[in-house]
């Protein structure tokens, strides 16, 4: 592998042994970059025993990859998988990297970026191709509005927002090489002492065929009620809830939907009192037919939604219930 090429370096994200789709969503943009800024493309795996994890990649994307064998890198650890990249990106001529916009990409990017000395554009989720270079769109104002942002400076940090492109391989590649790199264990400022597995989504909302979906706008716990029994007018259904909805405790973080909750694709997804930012559409996005309530007419969750309804919830709900269970 040519140490002097320049190159867009793909950082992989794996758990348990598996990458995580994200990775090959990251490859599918990196192709549409690397071109205009003649860049070759490359792979980045870190952890302990992911040499594995390399080789798909390079036989499934036809990518240069490396596996970086990182020491105490078992699980994942922001801040020495910051060092390591730090370390390593400079050698590889990396000029462009591009990260997930995920709870780990987030942990790590922004540092990289600080470390660096390096432009920095997260939650990327489509790309302009300009005659002076990529240019690349994200959501903003809680997704209110959209960016198109373009960077002065190089290098340049990525994170990619997971489902804004498709998870697709080309279908015929040939095999990328792979090399395996064992840098010492980087000087970490924390440790990781125990990790905990948490409560995990309730199965029955991944099942469901239709998902309830409560937002901040739902106003308090006791409106709640009603919203189950709006799933209840369904054979399979399950409710949910965004991020605040989940930390104020009104429902459990097994039922939250989005970036750090599960990703639900239900054939109705009934939104109430959901803004539609970013970090809880990412986990319903694939949803068959979706329907959002809302009393802010400027809502993004309509920019989403196949139905909009600009009402209140609390006359809109008790009336639907009036209807359907009169039926």
């Amino acid at each position: 592998m040519s140490a002097a090429a320049k190159r867009l370096v793909v950082v992989a994200e794996h758990a348990q042994g598996r990458l995580a789709p994200v990775t090959w969503e990251l490859l599918t943009c990196a192709r549409q970059v690397a071109p205009t800024l003649e860049l070759e493309i490359a792979a980045i795996v870190l952890g302990q025993g992911v040499e594995f994890l390399a080789k798909e990649i390079a036989q499934r994307s036809g990518v240069e990859t490396w596996a970086v064998e990182v020491e105490g890198l078992a699980g994942f650890h922001g801040d020495a998988q910051r060092l390591a990249l730090a370390r390593l990106l400079p050698g590889l001529g990396a000029q462009a990297v591009l990260g997930a916009h995920s709870t780990s990409g987030l942990d790590w990017a922004p540092a990289l970026a600080a470390e660096l000395e390096a432009a920095y554009i997260p939650g990327v989720e489509s790309v302009s191709l300009e005659a002076n270079g990529p240019t690349f769109w994200r959501s903003a104002h809680f997704g209110k509005v959209r960016e198109n942002l373009a960077p002065e400076t190089w290098p340049l940090v990525l994170t990619v927002q997971p489902g804004a492109f498709e998870a697709a391989p080309p279908a015929e590649v040939s095999h990328g090489q792979v090399e395996t790199v064992h840098p010492g264990a980087p000087p970490c400022r924390t440790k990781v002492l125990d990790v905990v597995e948490g409560a995990g989504a309730d199965a029955g909302l991944g099942r469901a065929q239709v998902v309830v979906a409560a937002g901040r706008g739902v106003g308090e716990a006791e409106n709640l009620e009603l919203l189950r029994r709006v799933a209840g007018l369904f054979s399979s259904a399950a409710l949910a809830g965004s991020r605040p909805v989940c930390d104020l405790g009104w429902l459990s973080y097994g039922q939250q939907v989005g970036l750090t909750g599960a990703t639900v694709a239900p054939r109705l997804y009934l939104a109430c009192g959901i803004s539609g930012a970013r970090q809880h559409t990412v986990g319903m996005q694939g949803s068959g037919f979706i329907v959002a309530v809302n009393s802010d007419p400027q809502a993004a969750i309509f920019n989403l939604a196949d139905v909009c309804v600009v009402e209140d919830l609390a006359s809109f709900i008790p009336s639907l219930l009036e209807q359907a269970e009169g039926v």
